[in-house]
């Protein structure tokens, strides 16, 4: 069943009942500070970094679910309410969430009084902004009381969930006037403060959650708001928190709006620590002077909606298959860039605390937003090679605000070296931007080890290249992309084990899906060689690809498909030889992109393979079949249960590259239908099935093997969202950046006949048709009026239009 629909003319999605499946969120912040909202008003705030800088608390393992938020309750003559429904879940009249792009707009009806919460951050300030407007719809005069509600985290959100010894007597409050300012710990060692305010008069306040609360309350029914008053309590130790109560009176059909803004502050530099207790308000109040009036906020608004019909607008299509097109044109990018702020750190999976930025992660996110902000995309490129090795390895993750190595996670997935050429590779492309190569990048963030990004690129493919194993295939490390296959953490005697720490442990376990990244990001490592005047490295590094090639056809091969790996021991994983996990698929997937097989005749084998074996009605799993019992040499992807996660659960993430490995061959109607199966558009009608948001990929949904066949977990902050933007847009619709132009190739199922694109590239609008051909109409690749041979557009400097006609065969 369906809890929604689409608007695609306002690029929402509109939900229409407050209890969905799951919290249905959005993400609100593009730049440095960052809002989680639901459908509800549940979330958090935090500033740069959910770890080390939140604002607000959030429980993940709260019952009821999604409990905490920013919060706004009506008193009307008794009867409490939220106009999201949470968290007092009092019965609405009517209830309507839009989720935008980067705003969330939600409103509820009672006893007709309607209240709506228009919630987003603007653009280059480190604030969200909630307008609240209040309306009587009754023919007689209304008078009632409206409190706001946050709770404040003490900024270490680690901390604030274990320290409770020291952290309940740290809490510090000051008021002044409408404004509540949190500075706790101000005094200790940090330069900054959260404030909450708004821009009315207030008639009482709260800063002390068991005030407010209750000690034995909750926040169902807060005590002040049952007794329709307010403690005015200022919070000294134990949890602080913002209220505001206001007074509301409405005459019949009279509208009220208040502006309620959430804001992060910090002394300037030159007054960090000269009065330790005292805060400097006037960062703040600059902005509280910004966002006083409805205009303003209006104005922020509009603005906030342009940034975005403007990153868009780099990649819109039209055609016959609306929801494609939605996809493409709205949500799938949209996902991208959530996911290129967020990495993997914060989301209603990830609590924000542990994982930062992913080496390997970011990488692949920057395939799906490099071309709506190229010059972000250079910056992250760079912020990721600094926590490199000299030998090529790198840190796992970097935390976000320090751009440091993760020492905590460490290094040793032998998969994040090539990750590193892919995203500079893509780049380049997207850009022409060759200087990036020149520029100087510390190694493991020691300036006095500095190089070349060239040379961090060199060492990448060097450090692949000087670690294959016996097959002369890759040495899988700690794990590969799937980091739950961990085929090195026991000895090389069967049945003796011991836990590892470093990335060169085990030596002798290999990965055919590195074979297969080796392949295809050694050839676009090689043409970058070539096209830098590095013609001789660019012959070597060929003829190593062309080795772990070769190593691939021989080792590598099963019969009807690609083999998964070699354990510690030397045996097969992922073969008909196994009694379990016999196929995985990965390396069908990566295989195939690296062109191995093709000309053989076995990429078709493998991709047939994948259908047979690994198919089911909501994408492809990853294994099968499932391991039914827990296999120390093969790692934690044996500890889940059959169905979910690595163990056979549909891991939305690789069902792209089965597309794309699908397009490779020509055969759209197939890479079509893996696309449909996974994407939420399509899926939409399911959502008591899938739970998770209908708008959005999750990161995965449980598998054939599964008690809960169908159910999605993991949403937002997926690789899923870059690559399946790259499968539908670079490889179905066929548009996509080559290093010389454009190329403009499309691999099209029966179902679209024909599409229309606009393509900015290079600061060049590129106007493309692609059409069949009907009544024998030959093939054709028109430029401007003119036939060309091939599929790519040489860019020509300076020019500012292209009009490309496509007739397929």
């Amino acid at each position: 069943m369906k809890y929604g629909y689409f608007d695609d003319q306002e690029k929402e999605y509109i939900i229409t009942t407050p209890d969905t499946p799951l919290p249905w969120i959005n993400y609100l912040g593009s730049e440095n500070f960052f809002s989680l909202m639901s459908n509800t008003g549940g979330g958090y705030s935090f500033y740069k970094d959910a770890k080390l800088l939140r604002l607000t608390r959030y429980r993940y393992n709260n019952v009821p679910l999604d409990s905490n938020g920013h919060y706004y309750y009506i008193n009307d003559n008794g009867t409490v309410w939220n106009p999201g429904w949470q968290p007092s879940q009092t019965p609405l009249d009517s209830y309507e969430c839009r989720h935008g792009l980067g705003y969330t707009c939600y409103s509820g009806t009672k006893n007709k009084v309607k209240a709506s919460v228009t919630a987003f951050v603007p653009l280059h300030d480190s604030c969200e902004i909630h307008k609240v407007t209040l309306e009587n719809a009754s023919d007689a005069p209304k008078d009632f009381s409206l409190y706001s509600y946050v709770e404040f985290c003490l900024w270490n959100a680690m901390d604030d969930m274990t320290n409770f010894q020291r952290n309940l007597s740290t809490g510090e409050i000051e008021v002044e006037g409408s404004v509540i300012y949190h500075k706790t710990e101000y005094r200790e060692r940090r330069n900054h403060y959260a404030y909450y305010a708004v821009n009315a008069e207030i008639d009482g306040f709260d800063t002390d959650r068991n005030t407010f609360v209750g000690t034995y309350g909750s926040n169902k029914e807060p005590v002040m708001v049952g007794k329709n008053s307010s403690g005015n309590s200022m919070a000294s130790g134990w949890s602080p928190i913002g209220s505001h109560r206001l007074s509301i009176h409405l005459e019949p059909g009279e509208a009220k709006e208040l502006i309620f803004v959430l804001g992060y502050a910090e002394n300037p530099d030159d007054k960090k620590w000269s009065a330790p207790n005292i805060i400097n308000k006037e960062p703040s109040k600059s902005v509280l002077d910004k966002y006083s009036t409805s205009a303003q906020v209006n104005e922020a608004i509009l603005s906030l909606k342009k940034h975005w019909e403007r990153l868009l607008s780099t990649y819109s299509v039209s055609m016959s298959d609306e929801k494609a097109a939605r996809m493409v044109n709205i949500w799938n990018q949209y996902q991208c860039m959530v996911t290129f702020n967020m990495s993997r750190s914060a989301s209603y999976y990830e609590s924000g605390t542990g994982r930062g930025m992913g080496f390997r992660d970011s990488c692949q996110d920057l395939l799906g937003f490099v071309h709506m902000i190229p010059e972000r995309a250079r910056e992250r490129i760079i912020d990721i090679a600094s926590t490199q090795f000299e030998d090529g390895s790198a840190y796992h993750q970097y935390q976000p605000l320090t751009k440091k190595g993760n020492l905590d996670i460490g290094s040793g997935f032998n998969d994040d070296p090539l990750w590193l050429i892919a995203g500079v590779s893509a780049y380049i492309r997207e850009t022409g931007d060759w200087d990036i190569l020149k520029e100087s990048v510390p190694f493991d963030n020691d300036e006095t080890k500095s190089q070349s990004l060239m040379e961090h690129l060199r060492r990448s493919f060097g450090f692949t290249k000087n670690n294959l194993g016996p097959h002369g295939l890759p040495l899988i490390g700690r794990a590969d992309w799937n980091d739950c296959l961990n085929l090195n953490c026991f000895s090389t005697e069967p049945g003796e084990s011991f836990q590892t720490t470093g990335p060169s442990e085990g030596p002798v376990a290999e990965s055919i899906m590195i074979a297969g990244m080796y392949v295809k990001y050694g050839k676009e490592y090689a043409t970058i060689c070539r096209m830098t005047g590095l013609e001789e490295e660019a012959l070597k590094a060929e003829e190593s690809v062309k080795e772990v090639y070769d190593a691939v056809l021989k080792s590598g091969w099963d019969g009807k498909w690609f083999l998964r790996a070699y354990d510690a021991f030397g045996e097969k994983v992922g073969s008909k030889e196994c009694e379990e996990g016999q196929i995985f698929i990965e390396p069908q997937g990566f295989c195939v992109m690296g062109g191995i097989g093709i000309s053989e005749g076995l990429a078709e084998k493998a991709l047939d393979s994948v259908k047979e074996h690994l198919d089911t009605p909501y994408g492809i799993v990853i294994l099968q079949p499932a391991y039914s019992t827990y296999q120390k040499h093969l790692g934690e992807i044996t500890s889940y249960p059959p169905g979910y996660k690595e163990n056979a659960g549909i891991f939305c993430h690789n069902n792209p590259w089965i597309t794309i490995a699908e397009t490779m061959i020509g055969r759209g109607n197939r890479a079509f239908e893996v696309y449909r199966r996974t994407c939420p558009a399509y899926i939409e009608e399911i959502s008591e099935i899938h739970k998770t948001e209908p708008y959005v990929y999750s990161q995965m949904i449980a598998g054939k093997d599964a008690k809960n066949f169908g159910e999605a977990k993991n949403s937002w902050l997926t690789g899923t969202a870059a690559w399946t933007f790259v499968s539908i847009s670079q490889y179905i619709l066929g548009i996509r950046p080559g290093f010389h132009g454009l190329i403009v190739d499309p691999c099209l199922p029966d179902s679209i006949e024909e599409f229309t694109a606009i393509r900015k590239f290079r600061g060049a609008d590129y106007h493309i048709q692609v059409r069949k051909s009907k009544h024998g109409e030959p093939k054709a690749f028109l430029v401007d009026g003119m036939s060309m041979e091939g599929n790519e557009v040489p860019f020509e400097e300076g020019k500012k239009e292209y009009h490309i006609t496509v007739v397929l065969p």
